[in-house]
């Protein structure tokens, strides 16, 4: 699993295709909504937290079909079906990865673009630790759809609408913690339920990709 882990991540540094493009198009659409809803400082930071989450999970979205693809084409894939590890293992090593590269930069990055949106200062520390928690989940449920689009020819379009549904869950709980921090609440039950999302996920979604790839393997 480390191994897969380390592998994943060379890849994704050497190919650049995760960090930099993840973090990209999260600046791009935080600097776009401006010019789109206007420069009003109390409509920015009303929505702020929604576009935030909003963004950073579309953010996740670019590098998911690369989870598996890369292994898919040049044979790895079955030699890693076929492994000592348990393909679960391969699995969450690879999810693991692919949010070290998309999921920790975007939560690291998250503060500045707040800023950038008149947030208020108080939600700052709520929108580090929300999408903190919450983009594990992300990632997990993004290799399940990887999982299920492997082999398919330009399925980055079909793994977009497998797993936005499955998103759902955590864009509401995540955007209304940083929401209710904003206002001055307590933010202790979002974050509990999007802990809570997020512990499931990492728990079934392996067994349930490993499933899912040994079927479209055979």
């Amino acid at each position: 699993m480390k191994a897969v882990f380390v592998r994943d991540l060379r890849l994704a540094f050497r190919a650049g295709g995760g960090f930099g493009l993840a973090l990209a198009f999260f600046l791009i659409v935080v600097i776009l909504v401006p010019f789109g809803v206007g420069p009003e400082t109390a409509v920015l930071r009303r929505i702020a937290p929604g576009i935030l989450w909003v963004a950073a999970l579309l953010a996740c979205l670019l590098s998911l079909d690369r989870i598996f693809a890369l292994d898919f084409e040049d044979g790895s894939l079955p030699l890693l079906a076929t492994a000592p590890v348990p393909l679960e293992g391969v699995v969450l090593a690879k999810a693991a990865a692919h949010w070290v590269v998309t999921g920790v930069p975007l939560a690291c990055a998250a503060p500045a673009l707040a800023f950038l949106l008149n947030m208020e200062g108080g939600a700052y520390l709520t929108l580090v630790m929300s999408l903190a928690i919450g983009t594990p989940a992300l990632s997990m449920i993004g290799a399940f759809g990887a999982a299920l689009t492997v082999g398919i020819k330009r399925g980055g379009l079909l793994l977009s609408l497998l797993v936005l549904p499955l998103y759902v869950p955590v864009l509401i709980f995540g955007a209304s913690a940083v929401r209710r921090a904003a206002d001055g609440l307590s933010v202790a039950t979002p974050l509990l339920i999007l802990g809570a999302i997020t512990l499931v996920v990492v728990a079934v979604m392996p067994l349930a990709a490993a499933a899912v790839l040994r079927i479209n393997l055979r």
